[in-house]
C-alpha cells in the first residue's frame, strides 16, 4: 500500500518532471561549457597535443617536429639509450633519467616560432641530442 494519496501517481509525476528539468539543465550546462571554450575572436581554444620523444646515444626522435598553432603540448620522453638523458624545451625539462625510464613534460607554447630542444646532460647536445620544434 502506498503512503502517497492516489497510489503514488502524483509522486511519480513529480519525479518525472524533476528528472526532465535536471536533464535540461545538464544539457544547457554542456552547451555553455562548449561556448565558453571559444576565444574572444570566435575561434575554438587550442587543443592539447601529445608528442612522443625517444632519446638515446646521441639522438632524439619526435613523433612530430611541428604543430599548427600555439597550444599546450605534452611531451612523453622515453630514454631508449644506455646512459642517463633528459629532454629540455622552452625553459622546461624532464628529470635526468636512466635507461628505459619515461617522463611526461607539459609545455605551453603561447606564440608561433622555433623552439630548440636538447639534452642537458654533459656534452650530449653537442653530440647530436638537439633539434628544433616549430609552432606555426
Amino acid at each position: 500500500m502506498s503512503t502517497y494519496p492516489q497510489g503514488g501517481t502524483a509522486m511519480r509525476r513529480f519525479t518525472i518532471r524533476s528528472l526532465s528539468v535536471l536533464g535540461a539543465v545538464a544539457i544547457a550546462s554542456l552547451t555553455l561549457v562548449q561556448l565558453g571554450s571559444a576565444s574572444s575572436d570566435g575561434q575554438m581554444a587550442a587543443t592539447a597535443t601529445t608528442v612522443t620523444v625517444r632519446g638515446g646515444e646521441f639522438f632524439f626522435k619526435l613523433s612530430t617536429k611541428s604543430i599548427a598553432s600555439p597550444r599546450k603540448v605534452t611531451f612523453v620522453f622515453k630514454n631508449v639509450g644506455h646512459v642517463a638523458h633528459d629532454f629540455k624545451i622552452n625553459g622546461r625539462k624532464t628529470p635526468v633519467m636512466g635507461p628505459g625510464k619515461t617522463s611526461r613534460l607539459i609545455v605551453t607554447f603561447k606564440k608561433k616560432g622555433k623552439y630548440t630542444y636538447l639534452c642537458t646532460v654533459d656534452s650530449h647536445a653537442s653530440l647530436g641530442m638537439k633539434g628544433t620544434f616549430t609552432v606555426r
